[in-house]
């Protein structure tokens, strides 16, 4: 028997009042801020993001899907969404367009990585880049815009972790002190940590080992390091978010995982869902848009994990309103009634009422049994008696009440019961065997 790949889940009708809720959320959200969306395609020339994301990253080196295609081309499914707009930015001109230019996206993000709750090797991003203006206004609306989200949401006990890693002058410095630093731990605890003392020393603060943590502690501040402009950028947003009342905490070891991150990185955190608590986060990448051939055009983005989101959306036991795609349930006996059930089903969806037609040729009794399981409010019957008479029957699942009335006046007869709550026609006696 065939099953999903390892890391990778569908998403079954169950989950989808979640999905769409969140990403109606979303949606609504890059509106506010003025945001239009952009899809890129899942599939992108490797070399997009051997520079971009930098070659000596984890995600390069142990978690792209990448393979020769027919062309012999080397291509990669996309593992993070950044890259893919800046080279879209770039090849159709959207620099010539009023600046900053406002971008947000939903789509697939693929890493060949451990799966855990909350991290597939496919999942689902929501994100945003404004690109074009180094003003740390802009990074203050990033994290304005993520904790609006999940705030709205209705997720509690949430952080905002907040750190600048400077420009690549001052930043430079600091790696120079790292490296210092650390020589006294000739044998750091875990390989990769000392690959990355060689490579890329500040993804030491961030190793999720323990013992690596603790030597993390006592290493320098970066904060100590930044240049008079990386400061004045980063004392700027903090007073932005003070002034947007956004709590936030101050995190030295916060630097995020991608090489063309420069002064602001963030994140925003759940308490107390294990090591996967960061729901999504971001950071400023002045110069990723000349890094791949653009002109130069600072800019700042974020990314949240809708599944993330989810997850922890269930763990606090928020339920989204409930939205079902359909109000009506057709009901039918006998064949005539069966085509006449059908072209109503019809008049009724061109007037946007959703309908569940029963199929089968099931009794009316088990036709109605399925109305209930589908949760769907109201069930319209119609038999041989309602064909000559020209009505239908109307009836309301909840309340086990039901009325009779033309059959012309459905569609008018449905709107108002959305206001009314209550049926109105003619008592009915219909059998309907319950």
């Amino acid at each position: 028997m065939f099953k999903a790949p390892r890391g990778m889940k569908d998403i079954l009708p169950a989950e989808q009042h979640y999905w769409k809720y969140v990403c109606d959320e979303a949606t609504q959200i890059s509106r506010l801020y003025g945001y239009e969306r952009i899809d890129t395609p899942a599939l992108e020339y490797t070399g997009l993001f051997l520079r971009s994301v930098g070659e000596e990253t984890d995600i390069v080196e142990k978690q792209m899907y990448t393979f020769e295609d027919r062309g012999g081309d080397s291509v990669t499914l996309r593992p993070e969404g950044t890259a893919p707009v800046c080279r879209a930015y770039i090849e159709h001109g959207l620099h010539n367009l009023p600046q900053p230019i406002r971008l947000c996206y939903f789509g697939s993000i693929f890493r060949y990585e451990r799966p855990q709750a909350g991290r597939l090797r496919q999942h689902q991003q929501f994100g945003c880049e404004a690109i074009g203006s180094a003003d740390p206004l802009l990074d203050a609306e990033m994290v304005d815009m993520a904790w609006r989200l999940c705030t709205l949401l209705g997720l509690k006990d949430l952080t905002v972790q907040l750190n600048s890693i400077g420009c690549q002058v001052c930043r430079s410095r600091y790696v120079q002190q790292l490296r210092t630093y650390y020589s006294s731990y000739a044998d750091l605890p875990c390989p990769d940590c000392r690959k990355r003392l060689q490579h890329n020393p500040l993804r030491l603060l961030d190793c999720k080992n323990p013992p690596c943590q603790e030597i993390a502690i006592k290493a320098p501040r970066i904060w100590e390091s930044l240049c008079d402009e990386c400061r004045r950028h980063f004392d700027s947003l903090k007073d932005y978010l003070a002034r947007l009342q956004i709590p936030y905490e101050l995190n030295p070891h916060l630097v995020r995982g991608l090489d063309y991150y420069n002064r602001t990185v963030f994140e925003i955190q759940a308490m107390d869902t294990g090591g996967q608590n960061a729901l999504g986060g971001g950071g400023r990448y002045d110069g990723l848009i000349e890094l791949l051939g653009g002109k130069p055009a600072p800019a700042v983005g974020f990314a949240m994990g809708i599944e993330r989101i989810i997850l922890n959306l269930q763990k606090q036991s928020m339920q989204p309103p409930a939205r079902n795609t359909a109000r009506v349930f057709l009901a039918y006996v006998g064949e005539d009634a069966k085509r006449a059930a059908l072209t109503l089903a019809d008049d009724l969806r061109q007037a946007e009422i959703g309908v569940v037609v029963a199929v089968d040729g099931r009794s009316l009794k088990a036709q109605l049994k399925q109305a209930n399981s589908l949760g769907l409010p109201q069930a319209v019957i119609i038999g041989q008696d309602e064909i000559q008479s020209r009505s239908v029957t109307v009836r309301d699942m909840a309340r086990g009440e039901q009325a009779s009335i033309p059959a012309e006046q459905l569609v008018s007869q449905l709107k108002a019961q959305s206001a009314s709550g209550g049926i109105a026609g003619t008592n009915s006696t219909y059998g309907t065997g319950s």
